[in-house]
């Protein structure tokens, strides 16, 4: 499934880090990001941040599970939910539950963040107390909202391979521009413009345009 990668990144790994400090007077002392695997199937999701690293195994168990993610999109929940963990029914308790459980954490708040084509992150806020209500739930997802942004830039920051330019014509594709559009607009060839689009399916593992435009979407890089 691949390494978080806040793992190999001091900056977004100090933000996942303030943000469970921010989050501590609401006794939330870990977060996961998830996000869609930009290589797998439909449902296939992957830990794309954790925070404290203890709980890595639980996000994986979580990310493997079919609970939330894309078949729970299609029943029209809110994007935004919380479950107490602890009162799950033992004899239907899934891996990441028993695995988050056994961590000590009783309470989940889960925020959706769409993408296109169905996907999405997804932020899990762990807590060790159940929640006094929805006011506290609220509170939580608030915090999501607010720092989603400067966690997506840097999540991006550290899980993309796509250079600047190539992002940029990535961009100007995904708006539908055509090579000669986007050569107009950023002042270059549209052999240039057709240089860059090749490599940026090259790196993400697809052999036409609308298939690199809607990896590049998945890895949140445009």
């Amino acid at each position: 499934m691949g390494i978080p990668v806040n793992f190999d990144s001091v900056s977004l790994d100090g933000i996942l880090s303030d943000w469970v400090a921010a989050l501590r007077e609401f006794s939330v002392e870990a977060v996961a990001v998830l996000g869609p695997d930009p290589f797998g199937g439909s449902d296939d999701r992957q830990v794309v941040a954790v925070h404290p690293p203890l709980v890595t195994e639980a996000a994986s168990a979580l990310a493997e599970s079919r609970d939330f993610g894309a078949r729970w999109r299609d029943s029209d929940a809110p994007l935004v939910a919380w479950q107490t963990i602890a009162k799950s029914d033992p004899q239907r308790t899934s891996r990441w539950r028993m695995l988050w459980l056994a961590h000590g954490y009783q309470t989940v708040v889960r925020v959706e963040f769409p993408l296109p084509a169905g996907r999405a992150f997804e932020c899990f806020m762990f807590s060790p107390r159940e929640l006094t209500g929805r006011t506290e739930a609220a509170l939580l997802a608030w915090s999501a909202l607010n720092i989603w942004p400067l966690v997506r830039r840097s999540i991006v920051a550290a899980r993309s391979t796509l250079s600047p330019r190539e992002r940029e014509c990535l961009e100007l594709a995904f708006e539908g521009k055509t090579a000669r559009e986007s050569a107009q607009q950023l002042h270059c060839s549209e052999r240039t413009i057709n240089y860059h689009l090749a490599n940026a399916m090259s790196k993400l593992r697809v052999d036409n345009k609308m298939a690199a435009i809607q990896r590049a979407c998945w890895l949140g890089a445009i």
